[in-house]
C-alpha cells in the first residue's frame, strides 16, 4: 500500500504540471512508467523512481513490441515455420527485443544475489520480497532454482506485472472521461472516504469502501478486456457439445467475444454501465461468464495486487483531477496479447478545487 500511495504521488505531480500547461497527454505511457515502477518496488525492492526518468522507458517499449510481434506471428501462418520467422525483419527484432529484456532481468537478479552474499538482506527493515523468495528457496535436496528458471520468473512478473495492469487503468480512465456523471460519482465517494484525513493516501482498509470505484472497474475491464484472449493446454479429451477437443489441443478463450455475447450481457453490451455490477446485480452474473483474470487452476496469481493497484492510482487520480476526452483525437482499439490503442489515447486533466 505504501508503494502505491508513493508512486501514486509521483503521477499526480507529473500531471499537475499538465493541468497547469492545460496540454494534452498520452494515458498509456504515463500509466506503464507508473505499473512499471510499483511492480519494481514491490516484487524487487527496485529503488529508483522510474516515473521520473522521462516520458518514454526503453524496457516499456521493447515490451510493447515484443506483444505486437506475438501477435503478428499468431495470425500470419507462413511465420510458424522458425526459419521464415527468424529471416524477418519482425522476427530478427524480436530476438533483439527478447535478449533486450532477459538482460534487464538478469541485471536486477544479479544485484539482489549480490547484495545477498554480502548481507542477509532478508531480514531487517525491509521485507521479503517475491525475488529474495525466488533465490533462497530450496527442495528438500537443499536444490534452489537455476539462474533460467529464475529469469523466466522474473520476466513473468516484470512483463504481466505492469503492463496488463497498465492497459486495465488506461481504458478505465477513458470510459470514465467518457462518461462525466460515472466519473463524478466516483470523486464523490472517494471525497467521502478521505474526509478528515490528512492526505490523500489510501489505507488498506479503506478499500472495501470503494464501492462504486470497484463497479466501474469491473464493468472498464468487462468492457475493453484488458487481455483479449488467452490460451490452455487441453490435457483430456474435452466435448464442446458439437465435437470433441482431443487431449493435447491448445485452444484460445475469447475474453474479449464472451465479454461482448448479446446473449449474455443484452443489446448493450457495448455500452460502459457500472451498475452492471451493483450488489443487486452482481448474483445474476454467471461463474465463467466474467473472467478478467482467466479462471480454474491457471488464473493470475496477480489479480489481488492488481485490484489494489487500481483502486489506489485512480482514487489518486480522481481525487485530484478531472479528466476529459481530448475531443479532436479519435481512439481506436489495437487488440495484440493486451488491449492497447492504434494511435494513443490522448486527455486533457484539470485541477480539482477541494474545500
Amino acid at each position: 500500500m505504501n508503494v502505491y500511495n508513493q508512486s501514486g504521488d509521483v503521477f499526480v505531480k507529473k500531471l499537475a504540471a499538465q493541468a497547469k500547461s492545460n496540454e494534452r497527454f498520452e494515458v498509456f505511457q504515463h500509466v506503464c512508467m507508473y505499473t512499471l515502477e510499483v511492480i519494481l518496488k514491490c516484487a524487487f525492492s527496485y529503488s529508483e523512481d522510474v516515473q521520473t526518468a522521462g516520458d518514454s522507458n526503453e524496457y516499456v517499449n521493447t515490451v510493447n513490441r515484443i506483444t505486437d510481434a506475438v501477435t503478428y506471428r499468431f495470425l500470419n501462418p507462413l511465420m510458424y515455420f522458425d526459419t521464415i520467422w527468424n529471416l524477418s525483419s519482425i522476427g530478427r527484432q524480436f530476438k533483439k527485443d527478447c535478449n533486450f529484456v532477459h538482460t534487464v532481468a538478469e541485471e536486477v537478479i544479479d544485484n539482489r544475489r549480490d547484495a545477498l552474499n554480502k548481507q542477509d538482506s532478508t531480514k531487517g527493515s525491509r521485507y521479503t520480497d517475491f525475488l529474495d523468495i525466488l533465490l533462497t528457496a530450496c527442495d528438500e535436496d537443499g536444490q534452489g532454482l537455476t539462474k533460467l528458471e529464475i529469469r523466466n520468473e522474473v520476466d513473468t512478473f516484470l512483463f504481466e506485472g505492469h503492463d496488463t495492469t497498465a492497459s486495465a487503468i488506461s481504458w478505465i480512465l477513458y470510459s470514465l472521461a467518457e462518461h462525466p456523471e460515472c466519473q463524478q460519482k466516483c470523486q464523490t465517494e472517494i471525497d467521502e472516504i478521505l474526509a478528515g484525513k490528512e492526505t490523500d493516501d489510501l489505507e488498506w482498509s479503506d478499500l472495501s469502501h470503494l464501492e462504486y470505484l470497484t463497479m466501474c472497474i469491473k464493468e472498464g475491464m468487462r468492457l475493453h478486456a484488458p487481455v483479449p484472449a488467452i490460451t490452455r493446454d487441453i490435457t483430456e479429451d474435452f466435448d464442446l457439445g458439437d465435437r470433441v477437443a482431443p487431449k493435447g489441443t491448445t485452444v484460445i478463450a475469447n475474453i474479449w467475444v464472451l465479454n461482448h455475447m448479446e446473449t449474455i450481457w443484452g443489446p448493450d453490451h457495448m455500452e460502459f454501465k457500472p451498475e452492471r455490477f451493483s450488489k443487486e446485480n452482481i448474483d445474476r452474473i454467471e461463474h465463467f461468464q466474467y473472467v478478467p483474470f482467466s479462471a480454474g487452476p491457471r488464473n493470475c496469481i496477480g489479480q489481488v495486487f492488481a485490484m489494489n493497484e487500481e483502486k489506489v492510482i485512480l482514487t489518486k487520480l480522481l481525487r485530484n483531477f478531472t479528466f476529459r476526452l481530448d475531443p479532436s483525437h479519435t481512439v481506436k482499439r489495437k487488440m495484440s496479447s493486451v488491449m492497447r490503442t492504434q494511435n494513443g489515447m490522448y486527455m486533457f486533466v484539470e485541477k480539482r478545487r477541494l474545500e
